[in-house]
């Protein structure tokens, strides 16, 4: 009995010392196995692992490919345009005892710190060099800028025990001083491009409305040409027939017209003409009648139409009893229908 109780704790102790001694490496784990501060034992496989419990400690290390953003950082490339860039990293601890070594007790936080302390003055570096512009940064050249940002900053890098996978640039921008500059100066740019569409627009629409008011001139200038030609010609028509026809009876249309005169003068309402007898007015009214009268006239060689154009509308004088207006009405219509009737024969 007395043996069991002191065989108890020794088996606990027991349990707990191999317990402690054995540690499990995962297989995306690296593991260092440190004795007082210094490396007794490098573990890379996965698998079980054996250390002196209390005397010894395992640190473990990530062994997959991990990733880093640089801070922002502004950069002069050869045509002095600043430029604000910031990059991203692949990187995987290749040596655990030599990244140990490096960091210390820091790990992954100091190993970054310093990493991105390279990367920056790699970024500068590269950026910076002869031949390097803001256009070239900006174009696709880019990529191989990131492939040198990596080939250099590879070396530095195995110092910390670290493996740089890869480097890309991230943002490549201008600083926001320079970026509301250039923003100003496009905004110029496009508001001059405005207004110089603008102006050849309205220099195009000058143009245009020019030509249709020429257009316009010409039509009218050619219009009232032809118009007035056209008039002439009437009018030199009329003038003939009016003269042909006055030829054959000179001293019958001298009386027409006097006539036609007289009731010209009389169209207004309470009109009075006094004459002397001597007038050259009746004088060529009454030279036709004389104490031979008229002359005969063949009435086959007068244009009856011609004559009816050229004869003035008369009118009912309304100073004529009514009675009198009536009976010229009534022969006025007589007269329509007749030639009505006849023009329908």
């Amino acid at each position: 009995m007395r043996k069991a109780a002191l065989l108890l704790p020794i088996a606990v102790v027991a349990v707990i010392g191999v317990l402690s001694s054995i540690f499990i490496v995962d297989e995306r784990e690296k593991a260092l196995v440190l004795q007082f501060g210094q490396i007794r034992q490098v573990v890379e496989e996965p698998g079980l692992g054996f250390k002196i419990p209390i005397i010894q400690e395992v640190v473990r290390y990530d062994d997959r490919i991990l990733s880093f953003d640089t801070d922002t950082i502004e950069v002069t490339p050869s045509d002095d345009r600043r430029l604000v860039v910031d990059a991203f990293a692949r990187y995987r601890i290749a040596n655990v005892v030599q990244f140990r070594q490096a960091v210390g007790v820091g790990g992954i936080r100091a190993a970054e710190d310093r990493l991105s302390s390279i990367l920056n003055a790699q970024i500068r570096e590269v950026l910076g060099a002869d031949q390097v512009t803001s256009d070239t940064i900006l174009s696709p050249q880019r990529g191989e800028l990131a492939r040198r940002i990596r080939a250099q900053a590879r070396t530095s890098a195995e110092g910390l025990g670290l493996e740089i996978v890869d480097v890309r640039l991230k943002q490549t921008n201008l600083p926001q001083q320079n970026l509301d500059a250039t923003f100003a100066r496009m905004r110029a740019e496009r508001e001059r491009e405005a207004a110089d569409e603008i102006a050849r627009g309205n220099e195009a629409a000058q143009r245009v409305r020019a030509a249709a008011d020429r257009t316009v001139v010409e039509t009218v200038s050619k219009a009232e040409r032809e118009a007035e030609i056209t008039r002439g010609e009437a009018d030199a028509e009329r003038n003939r027939i009016y003269a042909e026809a006055f030829g054959k009876n000179p001293e019958f249309f001298a009386f027409y017209r006097s006539l036609s005169a007289m009731e010209r003068s009389l169209n207004s309402e309470n009109t009075t003409l006094v004459f002397s007898p001597d007038s050259e007015f009746l004088s060529e009214l009454f030279n036709s009648i004389r104490a031979g009268g008229l002359t005969e006239v063949d009435i086959e060689d007068i244009d009856i139409e011609s004559l009816r154009e050229m004869a003035p509308e008369s009118e009912i004088s309304p100073d004529l009893p009514e009675s009198e207006r009536e009976r010229l009405e009534e022969e006025e219509r007589q007269q329509e229908i007749e030639s009505q009737s006849g023009a329908s024969n």
